[in-house]
């Protein structure tokens, strides 16, 4: 995985092994962060990166 790459909402799920709804909300709460380009959503790899990396400090608290 490159550091910029940009992946879509299929392949963000994919990754992350969630559904649609739950990708969504975690980028409408802004819990994952997303750029738009046209109409297009792309979120970038190190953004799935750095959630996991949160979510797993949270839950070692």
């Amino acid at each position: 995985m490159h550091e910029d790459e940009l992946l879509t909402v299929p392949e963000a799920m994919v990754r992350l092994k969630i559904g649609r709804s739950a990708l969504y909300d975690l980028l409408r709460t802004r819990r994952l962060a997303s750029l738009t380009i046209g109409r297009a959503r792309r979120i970038p790899a190190h953004a799935l990166a750095d959630y996991v990396q949160r979510h797993l400090e949270e839950a070692l608290r």
